[in-house]
């Protein structure tokens, strides 16, 4: 895998027999791309977040399929694939877009001949990519609407065009009102330990011409207090049946917030993302991450050795603290197991 000086449109691309990601992990200092030709050096991308947002490690680990077979020549057996499968599965726990891309795959894999395999495959990891293009513009529609009055919005973490295909879920929003004219002013979460919303939100949105503000996770409260947010918009890694949402850590508390100040608090996600199969969000599964993040951030001790650290990279908002949930089919308000399963069926 080796980084080079050129870009794709957009966070990934498949040409040649190769993935190609934007390396997010070296946002904003520099933009690069990750060249991955195997599926080992895909789960890698995975894991240590060269490709994030449950959307986009998604269609990553889709393509990572097709990588399987270009190793040593034609696959004499469907094995291979379906070994590739279980291996890229391992490499994020609560992002559910990743289970529901690699289901699609191994669909195709038992219904299809090996002869036409490889074909199939590559030309399912293209729709997955082509579905979630429209997802993120649809979401961008629905969304609109909720927040065409606001003036200050506030997101964390990141998701937007580099957590998916293109404008993203949560920013889809702000993206639709920006090119319609509407100049929504954006506060952007640190989004501690790794930072995504300082390098990658506030890149991206002030790439895009948008007015973004870089606050650490501990203000947001006080900004609400002086009236200076209107509404809080965010994304998901997994939503269960009953609307329980799973997010970046630091979630929770910003719906918390939300709620004291009577501020709206909408989720952005497409139908991909919900776990219908787990009743509540007690009952996702939280990656817990390595402790280096937070003890020595970009190399830097920060934390005595003799400390322990936590390091959980999600955490769950009931559904009550939830005013709406946005997907590319509309707009859920006050969401429940019963609206939902209306909602995607």
């Amino acid at each position: 895998m080796t980084a080079h000086e050129t870009i794709t449109a957009e966070t990934i691309a498949f040409d040649d027999h190769a993935l190609i990601l934007i390396d997010q992990t070296r946002l904003p200092g520099e933009l690069v791309t990750l060249r991955c030709t195997d599926i080992r050096q895909t789960h890698d991308a995975i894991r240590r977040l060269v490709v994030r947002g449950a959307p986009a490690i998604g269609i990553a680990a889709a393509y990572g399929v097709c990588l399987a077979g270009d190793q040593t020549g034609p696959p004499t057996t469907k094995q291979i694939y379906l070994d590739a499968i279980e291996y890229l599965a391992t490499s994020r726990p609560t992002a559910v877009n990743l289970f529901w891309a690699l289901d699609r795959m191994r669909d195709v894999v038992e219904s299809t001949d090996m002869g036409d395999l490889p074909a199939k495959l590559l030309d399912e990891a293209r729709s997955i990519h082509a579905e979630d293009r429209e997802m993120c513009h649809a979401i961008g529609r629905n969304g609109a609407e909720l927040l065409a009055d606001a003036a200050n919005v506030l997101t964390h973490c990141n998701a937007g065009g580099l957590a998916t295909s293109t404008w993203g879920t949560a920013l889809a929003p702000i993206y639709h009102l920006h090119q319609a004219g509407h100049k929504l002013h954006v506060y952007a979460d640190e989004t501690r330990p790794l930072l995504q919303g300082a390098r990658l939100t506030a890149w991206e949105l002030s790439q895009a011409g948008v007015n973004v503000t870089v606050l650490t996770d501990s203000m947001s409260g006080s900004l609400m207090r002086q009236g200076k947010v209107d509404a809080v918009i965010v994304g998901a890694d997994r939503i269960a049946a009953n609307g329980d949402v799973a997010n970046k850590i630091g979630t929770y508390p910003l719906a918390v917030l939300a709620r004291h100040h009577a501020i709206p608090f909408y989720v952005a996600a497409p139908s991909s993302t919900f776990d219908l199969a787990l009743e509540n969000g007690d009952l996702i599964p939280i990656e817990q991450r390595d402790r280096a993040e937070v003890a020595s951030p970009h190399g830097v001790t920060v934390v005595p050795e003799a400390a322990q650290v936590i390091n959980p990279a999600f955490d769950v908002t009931p559904s009550e603290l939830v005013t709406a949930i946005i997907t590319e089919r509309g707009v859920v308000h006050s969401p429940d197991k019963s609206k939902l399963a209306d909602h995607l069926s």
